[in-house]
């Protein structure tokens, strides 16, 4: 061993091998580290096992896991087969060492230098080729499933005659396969051609020829398998042009052949691949002739003929043939895409009728009783009142309610009643101290419903409260009201084990409780400790005392979360909403089958179709996950989501549905037949928003079903903008009970209006029947207004409203202090040939911290009502008006005669009426003032209320009619003194 030192008398220091225990501690910390490293990847794939055990749903992550398993395998070894053998073969035709060139002997340092590793150095590329290779073909694992599992759609498409079954479930793994066999002979073309230039079989500078005998046949070989490919493809690609997307000015997203399509592209094709063919077959005749001259030709060939014949054949046919006449030559293909686009996306039984827009009724006081038949207008706009819940219901800071509730339907007094609903669900961020025992042990749940009328508020403008309180009670009768899986849950509990949880609390004080569910997994094995500590980084999970015999683990528990998880197939609606059914709290979930393979319909990205006012101010949707494009959806399932148990139950819902059907085959015993729905749960299924988004997106151009007029965009509507909302998107759908004209009787309905495209005024009218189990559900009926007149749309009915200056006022007057309006959803209705709008207006004052309902906006016909209830306004439009209620008179006051009723003071300054108000609302002021200097924020709440009581009783007051039967100068200028007062106040 050297010695390493100064000098010869220096010390000197012994370098040698590391000791026996160093080497055993370098070893065991290796050993550990790989076992922690396969601990880790155990965790999850076991965790995963679990969860999906504990849903009851394990086949789903079986078939999944073995599908991706097999498919790892068997491409990957095709894949590292592929590339192996053509460098072993390449290996074993190099030419002899007393053959090769200088150029070739140059390079023997580099051959003797991977000599000894060359078996391991084929293994490491065939494996890493093959993990890549692999790993991407376990991602295809939806696309062989629908391929072996494919059922037929019993239809087929107008141009190839085939069966719609084979662009949605074949063409997609076909396309797959090619797209392999391309990878797998280009990545066999590079090594080869490295392992022949390495050993002398390619040479690039030396003189002569260049390529061995043996090193051309076996490149020749793999090239010609390449262009054989490309015939496939070429061939596969006449198929494609039935599915393929392409920029028209009919549309965007254009699918489907046209004329230059069929006329051009299709037969130029079918050359393509005859000239793909031959050159093929040119290339393989290499391996006799030796020469890779006819091969070349024959390649340049087919380049120059995808050029010519691919390219700029179809460019002359369309700009000599089909521009000079575009409609004659591309109404045959449109008239193909409508009707596919139409049944693709179930718009196609849509019920068109022209309304004329205005009513023809000249007596408007006979239409009032018609509105109660029409329509049960919903005052109550569930995007607004989560505030008022929050602050009236809430109870303790530890419960929250969604930002937008729900609409749903209750049965009342023997009717079905529109209710307004949402849950009170846990809220850790109100919790009085977040800790891991308070955040994952103690705070577990939350509790009860909470519902309200949709159609009416109280006297101070709250919601009418069906069910509140905690416990919650009202007419929703016995159910389990705890919370454990709900839209703001999204935090992991451990529950049953030695920590109680907090229940909720009364005035006697917290009550405690722990979970009697078989919900979650099982934490009681060490072994699922250690997995779920380390699949969730919490070490405590491990050795905690708070979890014991009977302790259990939820997570996973929005609703949306777990249908995704057991049915990774579907696409799941952004709007899932509780009911109260048969004694237990169900979370209902929309899902939805899509492909994106129906031949000539037109293809839309969900995200951005579903996407609206509610969705960008909110930003409810994870819309990531829904970018991809479709041509075909259908709402086939059903899910419930128990929010006591977690239990996930998918129903069959559209038993017609090709794509349903075949994942039912691919994972047999997930979804329930349809006849399993009960009635109880069946009166609270819904048309869902999203599918219904996205059709009337179609709609705006598919309302139409002549080519001719699809062409010109002449009828091209849009969906309007919210004109209640700042964030410029889509107004959103809107849930409540009405009469289309040919119903006889009202039906749970979503609506939605159209505009001219460019426009503002209305054009239709739109709505779907809602109500689940009815013989008309799913029906969309359209109601076209002519082009020959003008009715105000959504925008222009908002201008007119905030434009009014009678109602401009009163906005000033609400908005006073420090008060926010806030506009609720703005309806229409149908009625009597004309539209009825009603728009309800939330006042947010001073220190309350909730919007209350304070006055209602309706128009009908020109006709302009701003009054504190939806009856008064409707009864001011259609003139019927209430008599003025009787003041008692003062003692020593007569009474009038000219009216025959109790003589009103006029109202001014002077008046009592008017005064004592104001005098009420100064008094309110200071008071507020005083409380704001102390910082009493209740006191100052309350004065603030009394301010805005005080000045709607003024503003009141200055309405009221003259009814002194006094003339006319005196009273006009009485009346503008109180209008002056009541500005200045």
């Amino acid at each position: 061993m050297p010695d390493r030192g100064g000098g010869p008398t220096g010390p000197r220091i012994r370098v040698g091998r590391p000791s026996r225990r160093a080497r055993t501690l370098l070893m065991t910390l290796g050993v550990l580290a790989v076992l922690g490293m396969a601990f880790t990847m155990f965790a999850g794939f076991w965790t995963d096992w679990l969860w999906y055990r504990s849903v009851h749903y394990s086949s789903v992550f079986t078939t999944t896991l073995w599908t991706k398993i097999g498919l790892f395998f068997v491409f990957g070894l095709l894949m590292a087969l592929a590339v192996g053998f053509n460098i072993w073969l390449a290996h074993r035709l190099r030419p002899p060492l007393s053959a090769m060139s200088m150029e070739q002997q140059n390079l023997d340092r580099y051959r003797m230098g991977i000599a000894p590793y060359k078996k391991w150095l084929l293994f490491g590329i065939t494996a890493l080729v093959g993990l890549i290779a692999g790993a991407s073909a376990s991602g295809q694992w939806r696309t062989w499933l629908m391929w072996v599992n494919g059922v037929s759609f019993g239809e087929r498409d107008p141009q190839f005659n085939l069966d719609v079954s084979f662009y949605a479930f074949d063409l997609p793994w076909y396309r797959f396969l090619l797209g392999f066999g391309f990878a797998a002979v280009i990545l066999s073309v590079i090594a080869a051609a490295l392992t022949h230039y390495l050993y002398g079989g390619l040479r690039i500078t030396s003189p002569g020829a260049r390529a061995t005998s043996a090193a051309t046949g076996h490149l020749s070989v793999l090239i010609g398998i390449f262009v054989a490919l490309k015939a496939v493809a070429y061939w596969l690609d006449r198929y494609g042009l039935a599915v393929k997307s392409s920029d028209f000015k009919a549309t965007d997203n254009w699918t489907g052949l046209r004329y230059v399509d069929a006329n051009a592209y299709l037969p130029a094709k079918t050359i393509l691949f005859c000239i793909a063919v031959i050159c093929a077959l040119l290339f393989f005749a290499t391996i006799w002739r030796r020469t890779w001259q006819l091969p070349v030709i024959g390649f340049g060939l087919m380049v120059l003929s995808a050029i010519l014949i691919g390219g700029l054949y179809p460019a002359i046919v369309q700009k000599f043939q089909v521009q000079p006449n575009e409609q004659a030559k591309e109404a045959p293909y449109v008239e193909k895409n409508l009707a596919a686009t139409r049944q693709a996306y179930g718009i196609d039984g849509t019920k068109v009728s022209d309304y004329p827009g205005s009513s023809q009724t000249e007596d408007r006081t006979q239409l009032r009783d018609d509105v109660d038949q029409t329509a049960s207008i919903r005052i109550l706009d569930p995007n607004i009142v989560s505030p008022t819940f929050q602050q009236l219901q809430q109870i303790r800071n530890y419960y929250a309610f969604p930002t937008n509730l729900d609409v749903d339907r209750y049965r009342q007094d023997g009717q079905d009643q529109d209710t307004v609903i949402g849950l009170r669900e846990i809220n850790l961020n109100g919790i009085p101290k977040n800790n891991w025992i308070n955040d994952h042990f103690r705070y577990t749940h939350g509790y009860g419903v909470v519902a309200a009328e949709g159609t009416s508020a109280d006297s101070e403008g709250r919601p009418r409260f069906t069910e509140s309180d905690l416990p919650s009670k009202g007419e929703l009768g016995k159910y389990e009201q705890r919370i454990y899986y709900g839209e703001k849950t999204s935090m992991y509990s451990i529950v049953g084990g030695p920590q109680k949880e907090i229940d909720y609390s009364d005035d006697s004080g917290e009550k405690t409780y722990s979970y009697q569910g078989d919900s979650g997994v099982n934490l009681s094995n060490p072994v699922n400790r250690a997995a779920y500590a380390v699949a969730f980084s919490e070490p405590q999970i491990l050795y905690s005392g708070a979890i014991g015999e009977g302790s259990r683990i939820l997570y996973n528990r929005t609703p949306k979360d777990r249908v995704e998880a057991v049915a990774p197939w579907l696409t799941i609606d952004g709007d899932a909403y509780p009911a109260v059914v048969d004694g237990r709290i169900q979370w209902i979930v929309d899902a939805y089958t899509t492909t994106n393979g129906y031949p000539y319909s037109s293809r839309t990205t969900l995200g951005d179709t579903t996407a609206d006012s509610l969705t960008a101010t909110n930003n409810q949707r994870a819309v990531v996950a829904q970018q991809n494009q479709v041509n075909y959806i259908r709402n086939s399932v059903k899910a419930t989501v128990d929010a006591y148990t977690g239990g996930v139950k998918l129903y069959e819902w559209d038993t017609q549905d090709p794509v349903l059907k075949t994942w039912k085959k691919a994972f047999p015993g997930t979804v329930e037949p349809r006849s399993a729905i009960s009635d109880e749960l069946m009166a609270h299924l819904r048309y869902p928003q999203d599918l219904f988004k996205v059709q009337r997106e179609l709609l705006t151009r598919y309302h139409v079903k002549d080519a001719t007029t699809f062409l010109s965009g002449s009828e091209v509507w849009q969906v309007p903008d919210d004109p209640t909302n700042k964030a410029s998107e889509s107004v959103p759908p809107y849930y409540l009970s009405m009469r289309m004209p040919d119903q006889k009787e009202q039906a749970f309905s979503l609506t939605t209006t159209f505009t001219p495209n460019g426009r503002d005024n209305l054009s239709a009218f739109m709505a779907v029947d809602a109500e689940a189990g009815t013989e008309g559900y799913g029906q969309i009926r359209i109601l076209k207004l002519p082009t020959s007149t003008t009715v105000s749309g959504p925008k222009q009915i908002q201008s007119q409203f905030n434009s009014e200056q009678d109602i401009a006022e009163t906005i000033r007057l609400l908005r006073g202090g420090d008060s926010e309006v806030e506009y609720g959803n703005l309806l229409a209705v149908p009625l009597d040939g004309g539209l009825l709008y009603v728009e309800p207006v939330y006042v947010r004052g001073g220190g309350l911290k909730y919007p209350l309902l304070r006055k209602v906006l309706v128009t009908y016909g020109g006709a302009t009502a701003f009054e504190d209830t939806l009856e008064e306004a409707l009864n001011k439009v259609f003139g019927q008006e209430g008599a003025p209620q009787p003041t008692p008179p003062d003692e020593g006051e007569g009474t009038g005669e000219d009216d025959g009723g109790t003589t009103t003071p006029p109202p001014t300054a002077e008046n009592p009426t008017v005064q004592d108000a104001l005098d009420d609302a100064q008094k309110a002021f200071e008071a507020g003032q005083e409380a704001l200097k102390k910082g009493d924020w209740e006191a100052y709440g309350r004065a603030q209320q009394d301010l805005q009581d005080a000045l709607e009783r003024a503003e009141k007051a200055q309405s009221q009619p003259d009814n002194t039967g006094g003339g006319g100068e005196n009273a006009s200028e009485d009346n503008a003194g109180g209008q002056d007062s009541g500005a200045e106040s």
